[in-house]
């Protein structure tokens, strides 16, 4: 071979390798990052992120409950012809419910925090556990002797497991807001970003734990105290320079957990009919009755058979049957899982007590508008800002009072929260998805969904005072000059509706109730500001990443 064709091929040799090599494509790991290259986690600085997050962790006292799509409403006989649910097809994404009903031992838990964090001896702080006090007056019957329940049902251990009752909306919002905070700072503290036992040694009004204010200024938690934030193992953590690494947790960690809150109504109906296992023709067409299989308030199997499933008022004069087995167990409510649970898991989604859900109650759910993860009751906020760019932490001294309805009166923010303020035009300007802060009333009353338009309305006037069909009572509650309150009750002969803006839906048949409102479909409303010894409530939680949990499902 001449020379020439040596050269030949070697040429051609580097130009197949140099070919080769650009065609080759760059290994990358989990910790190499797909659009720079650069290195995420670098221990020298730059982009921090929890490459080895797997699936959210299911947070204290929850299930995971797998969303799908299925029939909301009423597919049975309507003798009440209520008419406002009638059946739609609803998707709901992945969520976790509460097990159980709250219940008297967990909201004392509740009740013990307020207690030594904000002193009710204090006058500053002796509204906020007033606020929170469940009306144990709610069992009082004005011809039957009830005293003994006034007394003993919230505080007695004898009642520790049964649901707590007595609790209005708002004070079961704020108890969710409350759990959300308790269990992030469980987290935190066992990653190793707060002090260990801060939340029991270092808390006080203006030095506690709040998530929304740890995710966007951490540095401003428990009050600034450096002795709690800087306490962690990871403040031990430092990089080459001997800078600290990691100090606070952001939301890219995966240790922050999304919030408690309260279920919304499509929701708790979802969950109520625990359709996870038999997906059966009845099933996924709406045609199941209950949160159990059958057509039955007694349980068909042979083991269990003639036994009550759930918690409810028999007849006139029957709230539990003739004493003995085939009696409920209860007379009032019972202790939580004292009945079988549904597919998904879940205790008394049927009996035992109704539950409050999150949303505003209207005669109908608007399908035609949304049919994915519906919800109607939301009030946008944001962030309020200082002059220099940080966001408002709330003080001892910024407490906000409201007067409700009844004359009660609640904080309606604590210290160590953020600040909120509603949105403004500026917000929302060019923006299709939502253009106010206040949704509660869209499409509902207005010029166009509205049959009973009055000719005198004034788009400047407040829209619940002009729409004939919520045309609710007012009551006023007032404080003076000295300081009382004044009471003033709407005795107008020409109200139409209890419905209104601060009305809230719920669900399920309790103790007191006939088997017709253990269908999940039923739904009920009451003031949000109002409690009765039927209802109780439990927590929801949103699902963060893939639908079902393990990952995404594959056929095999």
């Amino acid at each position: 071979m001449d020379m020439k064709n040596i050269i030949n091929i070697r040429i051609a040799f580097a130009l197949m390798l140099s070919l080769t090599m650009v065609g080759c494509k760059r290994s990358s790991s989990s910790n190499e990052s797909r659009a720079t290259g650069w290195k995420i986690n670098d221990k020298n600085g730059g982009f921090q992120y929890n490459t080895n997050f797997k699936e959210q962790e299911t947070s204290p006292g929850l299930v995971f409950v797998e969303g799908g799509t299925f029939t909301m409403g009423k597919v049975q006989d309507d003798p009440m012809h209520d008419w406002n649910n009638t059946p739609s097809q609803q998707h709901i994404q992945s969520f976790y419910m509460d097990e159980t009903e709250v219940t008297n031992k967990m909201y004392l838990e509740y009740l013990d925090w307020i207690k030594r964090v904000y002193p009710p001896d204090d006058p500053n702080f002796k509204l906020i556990y007033q606020g929170a006090l469940p009306d144990t007056l709610v069992w009082r019957n004005r011809l039957g002797y009830s005293d003994m329940m006034t007394e003993n049902y919230l505080r007695h251990p004898g009642y520790g497991d049964y649901p707590v009752v007595g609790v209005s909306w708002i004070q079961a919002v704020e108890f969710a807001n409350w759990r959300t905070d308790r269990v992030n700072e469980l987290y935190l503290e066992e990653a190793g970003y707060l002090k260990r036992d801060a939340r029991l040694t270092d808390v006080n009004a203006d030095a506690n734990f709040n998530t929304d204010t740890y995710i966007n200024s951490p540095s401003s938690t428990y009050g600034g105290n450096a002795d709690v934030l800087d306490g962690g193992k990871r403040r031990q953590q430092t990089d080459a320079e001997g800078n600290p690494i990691n100090v606070y947790a952001k939301r890219e960690s995966g240790i922050v957990s999304p919030e408690y809150r309260l279920p919304s109504e499509v929701e708790w109906e979802y969950a109520a009919l625990g359709l996870n296992e038999l997906r059966n023709y009845n099933t996924i067409r709406g045609r199941k009755k209950y949160p159990w299989s059958g057509q039955y308030t007694r349980s068909g199997k042979r083991k269990t058979r003639g036994d009550q499933l759930a918690n409810f008022k028999q007849g006139k004069g029957d709230y539990g049957g003739i004493a003995g087995w085939s009696d409920d167990g209860a007379d009032i409510t019972n202790a939580v899982k004292s009945y079988m649970p549904n597919d998904f898991g879940i205790y008394d989604m049927a009996g035992n007590v109704a539950e409050w859900v999150a949303d505003v109650y209207r005669p109908i759910v608007d399908d035609e508008f949304n049919d994915f993860n519906y919800y109607r009751g939301n009030v946008y906020t944001k962030n309020a800002i200082n002059e220099d760019g940080t966001v408002k932490i709330v003080t001892s001294e910024d407490i906000v009072y409201d007067t409700l309805s009844n004359g009660k009166i609640v904080p309606r923010n604590l210290p160590g929260e953020i600040l909120q303020v509603p949105i403004t035009t500026d917000d929302t300007y060019l923006r299709t998805n939502f253009s106010e802060s206040d949704n509660i009333n869209y499409r509902d009353g207005d010029k166009r969904s509205s049959r009973n338009y009055s000719d005198n309305f004034n788009e400047d006037e407040d829209i619940s005072d002009t729409r004939q069909m919520y045309n609710s009572p007012k009551h006023q509650v007032v404080i003076d000059s000295t300081g009382e309150l004044v009471k003033t009750l709407d005795k107008s002969n020409n109200r139409t509706s209890l419905i209104n803006d601060k009305v809230r839906v719920y669900k399920g048949g309790s103790w007191k109730d006939r088997a017709y409102w253990l269908d999940p479909a039923q739904r009920r409303y009451f003031p949000q500001d109002m409690a009765t010894d039927y209802i109780g409530f439990r927590c929801a939680m949103s699902r963060v990443g893939s639908k079902s949990q393990g990952g995404n499902k594959t056929r095999q």
